[in-house]
């Protein structure tokens, strides 16, 4: 990967070398796990930090410590192993943000199985073609969206996100159990767990790209793992204790590799809200003492317009820095929140599915203010620039198609039960032009 750019002779402002035409991060590499059999719920697992609380739900104040979050992981993998599950097959997940979603996720990771997600949004038509290419095993979702299921499977096996209320479900549906149910399991020690490669599949997210029909992307543990270690040491999560509003969705990569997982390992504090509300958003800034937002531009647009209102009616003085994807900021909005806000960093970032999640970021206000850039390459990752015509390697400020090299970058798509790899050449370039 980006290291290899050590022994050639890179430029130190584009980071280009002439001799292969690649752009090499000038970001610091990442170290990453050399050890073959790890699977990424373990990797988080493991590594140290003094974070108490993991998941705070914006809408009841339930809390759940990392403590509780590892043994009902733990819990729930004990379960589906006694249900039958195991490594390779794959599990459904269909629900909203919520602080059970990471748990669902992990458990299945942590057996060797894939999660792949979807929309809670989509039709039940929709869902229905996502379960006939992925065909899940079982499948996870909440009392409110089980007819999404049972009209798109009538015969897929479910297990029910409650609240531990006893919501009754009117609909005809194969519910096995509820996850209250699962969490008060007591796990087993002596549960043999098949090994888990890094290089095994561990999520399978459904992208469209820019255009076309949905496709299945297939991720590894490597994948994700790569990707943790780069939000951890990104935001520098191990300096200090941080607080996260997530108000991205948890079934897209970003909410995924951030929310359910990423930020996880740092010990930081993850406060999950259903659905998007402004003021419920900027209520829980205060009420938490939040230090990091992440948004799309409209919100930040509407933050910038409302500016006067939201500076009387909530304390924001907690937020340190704002994160936006999706599209690129113009200097006007940069500048206009800046004034605006003038104690928030705004950060900028871009990601595909593909990449799992960023790709390249702005890390600064001052990375931020290099007005219509995407920002830096992203640890370990390499890039080109290529003439779509000819295929061939372009110098700088010259446009193009672009290539992405990452640990991150995908195993393919997901095509007759296997990943193919048919926008990777054969020295592990992802080609963007081909998404879609």
């Amino acid at each position: 990967m980006a290291d290899s750019s050590s022994s050639l002779t890179v430029h130190p402002g584009s980071g280009f070398c002439k001799l292969n035409s690649v752009f090499y991060s000038k970001r610091k590499p990442i170290p990453l796990p050399q050890t073959d059999f790890l699977d990424t719920t373990t990797f988080i697992f493991s590594r140290p930090h003094h974070g108490k609380t993991a998941f705070i739900d914006a809408a009841t104040g339930r809390h759940l410590s990392f403590k509780d979050l590892w043994r009902a992981v733990d819990s729930v993998a004990t379960c589906l192993h006694d249900m039958g599950i195991r490594k390779g097959q794959v599990i459904l997940l269909l629900s909203p943000n919520s602080i059970f979603f990471p748990i669902v996720c992990l458990s299945v990771m942590w057996l060797g199985a894939i999660i792949t997600t979807t929309n809670p949004l989509n039709t039940p038509r929709e869902i229905a073609k996502q379960i006939a290419n992925s065909k899940p095993s079982l499948a996870f979702t909440t009392p409110e969206l089980v007819s999404k299921l049972t009209e798109s499977s009538s015969n897929l096996p479910i297990v029910l996100i409650d609240d531990e209320t006893g919501t009754s479900i009117k609909t005809k549906a194969n519910i096995l159990t509820t996850l209250s149910e699962m969490v008060k399991r007591e796990p087993r020690e002596s549960r043999v767990r098949e090994r888990v490669n890094q290089d095994d599949t561990a999520t399978l997210l459904y992208s469209s790209g820019t255009t076309g029909e949905s496709k299945g992307v297939v991720s590894s543990h490597k994948n994700l793992i790569a990707m943790v270690q780069t939000i951890v040491e990104r935001f520098r999560l191990n300096e200090g204790r941080h607080t996260f509003v997530c108000t991205v969705p948890m079934f897209h990569i970003y909410g995924l590799a951030a929310f359910a997982t990423g930020i996880l390992a740092s010990g930081s504090t993850i406060i999950v809200l259903s659905k998007f509300e402004m003021g419920e958003m900027l209520s829980t800034i205060e009420k938490y003492r939040a230090t990091y937002l992440p948004l799309v531009p409209p919100i930040l647009v509407a933050m910038i317009n409302g500016a006067d209102q939201i500076r009387t009616k909530y304390d924001l003085s907690s937020l340190q820095s704002v994160l936006s994807g999706g599209a690129p900021l113009s200097k006007e909005v940069i500048e206009g929140f800046s004034n605006k806000y003038p104690g928030v960093t705004i950060l900028q970032g871009y990601g595909l599915t593909e990449s799992t999640a960023i790709g390249a970021s702005t890390d600064t206000l001052e990375e931020s203010r290099r007005y219509g850039t995407a920002g830096l390459l992203s640890p370990n990752t390499e890039a080109k620039i290529v003439d779509p015509e000819r295929g061939k390697a372009l110098p700088v400020n010259q446009t193009g198609e672009l290539w992405l090299r990452a640990p991150s970058v995908m195993k393919g798509y997901f095509r007759n039960a296997e990943a193919t790899s048919s926008t990777i050449d054969s020295e592990g370039w992802l080609r963007t032009g081909d998404i879609g």
